[in-house]
């Protein structure tokens, strides 16, 4: 079972795209492509804040953030309690980057979903929901957490999430 699931994980990872220098019909490496996501989800984030979601060093997070400010994609804005801290936010550059970028996975997704039958498409959605948090936990009890959470949703028709 374990080296099928790390196959299909392997595949997963390579149709994504993600094996690629750049992601989502970008130019940007994966990384920040995601960061440019979260930021636009999150309000009030920083940078200490996406090295946690993205399970990055923050040293890595800081070169990417300083060229996605340097293109223009990303604002830095002077914490409100603490001048040190960056409140990032999207340029108008940046929220029109993660229009494209949603625009591309939601493409991406439909298309391969629309080979599936709608039960399948929830199969689909289960098990990656599943998997991920089971990763995610890892001994992290607020992980732990989220996984229960998640395993009481499991029933919830997702389709309209």
């Amino acid at each position: 079972m374990i080296d099928l699931v790390r196959a299909a994980s392997r595949r997963l990872v390579r149709e994504l795209g993600f094996m690629n220098d750049s992601l989502a019909g970008t130019d940007l490496p994966p990384s920040a492509v995601h960061a440019l996501i979260e930021i636009d989800a999150r309000d009030g984030v920083t940078a200490s804040d996406l090295a946690e979601l993205l399970r990055l060093e923050k040293s890595s997070v800081s070169r990417m953030l300083r060229k996605l400010v340097l293109t223009g994609e990303v604002v830095e804005e002077p914490g409100e309690h603490d001048g040190r801290t960056k409140i990032l936010s999207l340029s108008a550059a940046g929220r029109q980057r993660v229009t494209g970028i949603h625009g591309f996975a939601r493409a991406q997704v439909a298309s391969a979903l629309g080979q599936l039958e709608p039960e399948q498409c929830q199969t689909v959605l289960h098990g990656l929901q599943l998997y991920g948090a089971a990763l995610a936990t890892n001994g992290d009890e607020k992980a732990l957490a989220r996984r229960s959470t998640l395993s009481r949703d499991i029933g919830r028709d997702w389709s309209r999430a």
